[in-house]
Parts: structure tokens; sequence; C-alpha cells
């Protein structure tokens, strides 16, 4: 779920009343009516379905009208609800600790037989950046990319990736937050080096040649920058 999201979804279960009904539906293992939703927390049915249409739409619940107990009867079937499979989490500043687990299952289940484990690991990343790219670069078909231009769409999908890149010059991009932290902080070279695999197949999934991904390491922030060659 997106930070914007996952903010709203936490904001939404601030109220004790909500928060009671969405516990009471996610562990129902079955979809809940209004009406049993409101006997759950002790309020009416009206005040009931105000506060579950808030929740679906913080995107926590999803509804649709169906039998209950599975007997069809005249008129219109009430409406019922369920949990949707949120994942909410909020790390600020932003963490992605789900692409590095990610890289080392795809570095476990794909390693060559002539592979150490940290090789598979470093060609996962490479592959995982390149995919990350070439999607994007599908999508937006920019065409044949200088420095500058490949470092503009750069900064926008990497923002997305919770690097919070800076443009600090036409050919030079700084990585202001270590979406690894605090794990790189427990084994820099592994997990600067992962990163630095993951950005340098970014750059060819993009298909950026005239950028590189170089590794300067800062304390508080990413271990790498991206940059046209020679630039400082």
């Amino acid at each position: 779920m997106p930070a914007d999201a996952a903010i709203k979804a936490v904001a939404a279960l601030d109220d004790g009343l909500r928060h009671g009904m969405y516990e009471f539906i996610r562990t129902a293992r079955q979809p809940v009516t209004r009406e049993l939703a409101a006997e759950a927390v002790g309020i009416s049915r009206k005040l009931a379905a105000f506060h579950l249409d808030k929740l679906v739409a913080a995107g926590l619940l999803r509804s649709h009208s169906e039998p209950v107990g599975g007997l069809r009867k005249v008129g219109r079937n009430p409406k019922v609800y369920e949990p949707t499979h949120a994942d909410i989490r909020i790390s600020i500043p932003e963490r992605r600790h789900d692409v590095l687990a990610g890289v080392l299952i795809e570095a476990i289940l794909n390693e060559g037989g002539d592979e150490a484990a940290r090789q598979s690991a470093m060609r996962a990343a490479r592959e995982r950046g390149q995919r990350v790219a070439a999607t994007e670069r599908e999508q937006l078909r920019p065409g044949r990319l200088g420095a500058e231009r490949a470092l503009t769409l750069s900064e926008g999908l990497l923002k997305r990736h919770g690097y919070q890149p800076e443009r600090v010059s036409p050919t030079r991009v700084c990585l202001r937050n270590c979406p690894f932290h605090p794990l790189a902080e427990q084994a820099p070279d592994l997990v600067c080096g992962l990163n630095h695999a993951f950005l340098t197949g970014f750059l060819t999934g993009l298909d950026a040649r005239a950028v590189e991904a170089v590794l300067e390491p800062r304390v508080g922030e990413c271990c790498v920058e991206l940059r046209a060659p020679h630039t400082s």
C-alpha cells in the first residue's frame, strides 16, 4: 500500500468504533452485515453504516450484496463487508526491506550451479532493478536518453521507491534516503553492494547509457548516486 494510502488507512482506524468493527470483521472469517457489525460494538445500524463506509473508502474493507446464510429471500440482498488484503505499513523515512527480501528469495531459487551465494544475490538485484526500469520505459517510450533526460526519469521512479532523489546538478542526482536502513548498517558491504547492483540494473533497464550508478557512501544517506561519467 502506498504511503499516502497507508496514512489514510491508519487515520481511519484512529476511531475506537471503527477499529472495533474492523477487528470484528477481520476475524469473522465470513462476510459481515451492518447489523452484526453494529451489534459487535454496541451502536445503531445507521451509525455502523457510516463508519463501515469510511473503512471501505480507506481501502480496509470491501462491500457487496449477497444472501445471508446462503438463503435467497424476496427483495434486495443485504450489504455485507469483508477485509481487503491491505498491507498497512508506515515508515518515515520510507524503508523497502521487502525489496531486499525479494532479491534474496530470487537469488536462492535461481542460484546457478557455479555461483556463490553473494554472486547469485548481486545478479538477482541487477535483474530486479532492470525489470523495474524496463517496465517504466515500456510505458513511457522516451526514445534515446541523454544524461539529463535519463536522470529526470530516474528521479520520478526512484522517488516512488523511497530514495528521495535530489538533483544537485544537471548531470548528477544524489539519493538522500537509504530504503534499506538499518540493514545497511548491519552488513554495509552486502547491502550497499545489492543496492548498487539494483541501481546499475535499473539504469540498464531504462537504457540510460549516459548515466552510471556510483558508490559514494554518505552518513545517513544512500550509498549510491547517479551521474554522467566524469561528473563529481
